[in-house]
């Protein structure tokens, strides 16, 4: 077994195992994910071949985010993953690290330290056309404010992971609502192999959540909308499932030291990756 540091194409190759895992993940998830920290990505080989993967993304001096936690079937149960998961969280040296973790692992990670402080609900569904006024596509021009607006609802900064996100491509539209001349909100959309999934939605109410949510899939050409819920957003998740969204599994939000202390959580309407936080 060798293990090392993952490869822009390793990643590739990563992402297309999370989609045969039904994990679904952004058609050009690969390039925003590298750009965030290309040193947080590792893989474990087997006689020359990657078997595992996983990433341990550095977003500050602070804060670290775990996610991409593969291993092929036919190597599992012999160690390689844990080896892996060892090797890799050295990278984050002393920072807090998140995860969103399956219930089937959580005995697991709160045996390397982990501690559950919420939950994440996954709500997809065919999302209907929501008016919107005084929305507009991200600029460049807007970073500044929308990281703010980040850190408020997340409680950490991750300037990186954001510059690469939030702008442009043909997959990927971000959208802002203006309160008075000031950016008050945003949201992202991305298609995926399957709908579009959208986040991180930041916004000052839940009508406006759910304007930024509409104008971003439809500017992607989507109608099937899936959505990461953090479980401060109870009234939220209602009106998704009024609207005729299911949730199909949830997760569990754990930390590996200092929490996060955000001053605006009753923002955070989605999450932005359920691998990168």
């Amino acid at each position: 077994m060798n293990l090392r540091p993952a490869t822009p194409r390793d990643l590739v190759q990563v992402l297309q195992w999370a989609a045969a895992e039904g994990w679904n993940p952004g058609l050009d998830d690969a390039s925003a994910f590298w750009g965030a920290d290309g040193d947080g990505f590792y893989v474990a080989e087997v006689e020359d071949q990657i078997v595992a993967a996983i990433s341990v993304v550095n977003h500050n001096a602070d804060f670290a985010f775990l996610g991409l936690y593969l291993c092929q079937p036919a190597f599992r149960g012999r160690g390689i993953g844990y080896a892996l998961w060892t090797e890799a969280l050295k990278h984050a040296g002393s920072r807090t690290v998140g995860l969103d973790g399956v219930a089937t692992q959580e005995a697991n990670y709160a045996k390397s330290g982990f501690v559950k402080t919420g939950s994440t609900a996954r709500f997809e569904g065919e999302f209907p056309a929501v008016t919107w006024v005084g929305l507009r596509p991200a600029a460049q021009d807007d970073l500044a404010a929308i990281a703010t607006l980040d850190r408020l609802a997340n409680g950490y900064m991750r300037p990186r992971f954001l510059s690469g996100w939030l702008l442009g491509t043909e997959t990927r539209q971000s959208f802002v609502c203006e309160t008075d001349g000031q950016i008050a909100g945003f949201a992202t959309a991305r298609l995926c192999g399957h709908g579009c999934k959208i986040g991180p939605v930041i916004a000052p109410d839940q009508a406006t959540a759910l304007a930024l949510m509409s104008r971003a899939v439809q500017a992607l050409g989507a109608s099937y909308a899936i959505v990461d819920v953090p479980d401060l957003q109870q009234d939220f998740r209602k009106a998704l499932i009024a609207q005729g969204f299911e949730v199909t599994f949830e997760t569990a939000r754990m930390y590996r030291g200092t929490p996060p202390s955000p001053l605006a959580a009753q923002t955070l309407y989605g999450i932005a990756t359920m691998e990168l936080g």
